[in-house]
């Protein structure tokens, strides 16, 4: 497992801290890979292969075959071995719509779903053993997961008293050549496997999971019961996925060596469109902060035509937070989730001389003695002044950097370090510190003290700032300032929760503010799931490698929510993915579990740029009483208003409307009148009122009912709705609204939050709204 240290330094977020930059994440790869995207899929599977070839022919000066991939299913395309200059020569041939580099994007559990339940109805005890697979029975919705494979043999995948594999799958197992132990059943009905390189092929050629993160995802989204699955003892409970009889398909698309290519993802997408899947979960996506254009990018290319052939695709809102901006996977017709805490708590004590308790956050089984015997330095203290400027000697001592540090000093101490760099993971400096000698390490850091982190048997625990000035204080005042650091306990009922964790990916969206992103948030901190089995680098000394393990990131927010939707989908087999997408995000919840507003990890109020409309329901989302339906024209006029041209778009889309044309006048405004669940409204000007239209369908049934209309409108700015009642006679009866946005004060000078909520008395029905004057 030594050779994916690099991997996991990129792409887990935790265990191993993603600070750690590395050039396989960089957005453009230097692999000689182009995509060439063509649009929907005109022909037959064979025409399409041949047309490819064809078309790559006439581009090629040498002999070699340079096709990797050829997308024929779901849309049309295919990944070659080209130069720049025979890349920029197909981008001009007629039915390309674009040709970019194959990207490297980035992968970005007991008591979460406890939890989840909980918040809908306090009366429910979140103890671990009121899990179970009541969740959902719908034994035949299709999970696809791409990501880093699966491990078949774990007991989340069993396929006891699952019925047979749905007539209608058209999946394939293929084991691989280098795995034949590798076995689908009836519960993961389906595994491919996505290489590039040869060698990597050779090396690799199976589905089964050799880095872990994609048997976790698969195991949260659709995992069967396990009763008294733990990490070591820790967070012990039934670990249950959010639609335990769905069927799992998985998609290698990751390597550990090579990460997760854009052609890849894009294999998969064109092979899961074909197979029949009914979700697909992506825990995986570009860098935070960077804009890629939408055909530029793989998962809003794939993710747009599985959408039209009425596959619900949910993302990872990435990892890059908590500043604005970097919210990933923000196309419309995708599912994006951000991630929140759950109310437990993985906690690691410091103690002091004179037996003073400061409560840290880490997970680690530590086997120091319990009295406060060990003696006790901060870095700074052990600052190796040799050879650099103090200063520059000093900063880097105190946050702990094995060069800077006198190992004489810190030899058989326990290190007080500070945290305020990204350029070295804790997991690092660990390591680095306990090659020094030292027999233990205290982290401030107020970010990742809410999130704890794996460092197997090493005494390390992470602390806030505040009680990092408390330790300095005692060690000030004292000659030889003594400590220890306890093993770490599970904490149950940790409040507030939830609360958005500080890594994950913030709004507004890089591609338009006329689209809240993300669209939901759900528990992505330390989620216990399954694991690979062979894997000895989470294995504490004397232990065997775990079954289960502790991982955070909005990689597992994601697969939350991807149960959840098939859970909606198991009882509602004609929603569309967009009817889906609107349930779960009208039926969100704002507040914690002290009945007030959900925070972020700074404690300020959160708004629907970290959690979009809040967090996921595991209940009223089956029963949304309303629905906003985006459709495929609201799609096509997306591109209209974001700038692409008629011929671009019927090339692109698969289903155009007889006599399509973009509306008179597109234009990027617009966009806030697609038929979305929430509404943004960018560019805003006081001395014009904007007006916004809504579409509702009733899909609670044919009884006669009313809604009414609540606002909560910030202070600044007027809001008005009409009408202001909304009569139903019938299902899938569709009622229109229009919403008048106008200031009372002069021009808004930053972005101001709201909600539109419509309410029978039986279903509330709750639209997020985020009105802004910038436009970028």
């Amino acid at each position: 497992m030594k050779g994916l240290e690099i991997f996991f330094l990129v792409f887990f977020l935790f265990p191993v801290s993603s600070s750690v930059n590395n050039t396989r994440a960089a957005e453009d790869n230097n692999n000689g890979v182009y995509i060439v995207y063509m649009g929907a899929a005109t022909s037959t599977n064979g025409s399409l292969r041949d047309d490819h070839a064809q078309l790559l022919a006439s581009v090629l000066k040498r002999k070699e075959n340079a096709l990797v991939h050829s997308y024929k299913h779901g849309f049309s395309g295919f990944a070659a071995r080209l130069s720049a200059e025979e890349a920029n020569a197909l981008s001009k041939k007629r039915g390309v719509v674009s040709v970019f580099p194959d990207p490297i994007l980035q992968l970005h559990t007991t008591r979460s779903w406890d939890f989840l339940k909980y918040q809908i109805d306090q009366s429910i005890d979140p103890s671990p053993s009121s899990n179970s697979e009541s969740l959902s029975q719908g034994s035949d919705t299709v999970i696809g997961v791409l990501d880093t494979g699966i491990w078949p043999e774990s007991e989340s995948f069993n396929d006891r008293a699952i019925g047979p594999i749905p007539i209608r799958w058209k999946g394939s197992c293929k084991a691989g050549e280098k795995s034949t132990s590798f076995k689908c059943n009836r519960k993961i009905i389906g595994a491919k496997f996505y290489d590039i390189e040869d060698d990597l092929a050779a090396k690799y050629q199976s589905a089964r999971d050799m880095i872990g993160h994609g048997t976790h995802v698969a195991a949260t989204a659709a995992g069967r019961a396990v009763r008294s699955a733990s990490y070591y003892g820790l967070a012990v409970g039934t670990a249950v996925g959010g639609s335990p009889r769905s069927r799992i398909a998985v998609y290698r698309v990751c390597s550990p060596d090579y990460g997760c290519t854009g052609s890849n993802i894009l294999a998969a997408f064109d092979d899961a469109i074909a197979d029949g899947v009914d979700i697909l979960s992506l825990s995986l996506g570009g860098e935070g902060g960077i804009k890629r254009e939408l055909t530029d990018d793989p998962i809003a290319i794939g993710g747009l035509h599985a959408v039209e052939h009425g596959i619900t695709v949910v993302c990872s809102a990435g990892n890059d937070g908590p500043s604005k901006g970097t919210v990933v996977n923000y196309a419309p017709w995708l599912l994006t989730v951000a991630a929140s805490t759950i109310d437990r708590d993985f906690e690691s004590d410091v103690v002091l001389g004179g037996n003073q308790v400061i409560k840290g956050e880490g997970i680690n089984f530590s086997n120091l003695q319990k009295s406060p015997v060990h003696p006790l330095i901060y870095a700074k203290s052990a600052a190796n002044l040799k050879g650099n400027p103090a200063d520059m000697d000093v900063d880097k001592a105190r946050n702990c950097y094995y060069a800077f540090v006198n190992a004489t000093l810190v030899k058989g101490k326990i290190l007080l370090c500070d945290n305020d760099d990204d350029l070295l993971s804790l997991e690092g400096k660990k390591d680095e510190m306990k090659g020094l000698g030292a027999i233990g390490v205290i982290m401030i850091d107020d970010k990742r003290r809410a999130v704890a982190s794996t460092y197997g048997s090493f005494p390390m625990t992470v602390i806030s700032s505040k009680d990092g000035a408390k330790i300095h204080a005692y060690i000030n005042s004292t000659r030889k300032p003594v400590a220890t650091i306890s093993p770490t306990v599970t904490v149950s009922n940790y409040t507030p929760a939830p609360a958005i964790a500080y890594f994950s990916g913030r709004g507004p969206s890089l591609l338009t503010r006329n689209i809240i992103k993300p669209d939901i948030t759900a528990p992505g901190v330390n989620i216990l799931a399954a694991w690979m089995g062979n894997d000895t680098d989470l294995t504490p000394e004397n232990k065997n490698p775990p079954q289960f393990s502790l991982m955070s990131g909005t990689s597992m927010s994601c697969p939350h929510v991807s149960g959840i939707a098939a859970t909606i989908k198991s009882q509602n087999p004609t929603w569309s993915p967009s009817v889906i997408k609107s349930a779960i995000m009208t039926t969100a919840i704002q507040t914690n579990d002290l009945k007030a507003p959900i925070t972020t990890n700074s404690g300020s109020v959160s708004t629907p740029y970290d959690f979009g409309a809040g967090e996921v329901s595991t209940t009223a989302s089956l029963q949304p009483g309303l629905v906003y339906e985006t459709t495929t024209l609201d799609h096509l006029n997306f591109l209209c208003y974001y700038g692409y041209n008629v011929s671009t778009i019927k090339t692109i889309a698969k289903t155009i409307p007889k006599g399509f044309s973009c509306p008179e006048g597109s234009h990027v405004d617009l966009i806030s009148e697609i038929n979305y669940p929430s509404i943004a409204i960018s560019g805003f000007n006081e001395k014009k009122s904007r007006t916004i239209s809504r579409t509702v369908t009733n899909v609670a049934g044919d009884n006669e009912t009313i809604y009414s209309v609540s606002i909560d409108a910030p202070e600044g700015l007027n809001v008005k709705v009409i009408p202001e009642k909304l009569q139903f006679t019938k299902k899938g009866q569709k009622l229109s609204y229009q919403v008048i946005f106008s200031a009372a004060l002069s021009l808004l000078k930053e972005d101001v939050f709201g909600s539109i909520t419509w309410s029978n008395g039986k279903y509330k029905v709750r639209s997020p709204f985020v009105v802004s004057s910038n436009r970028s």
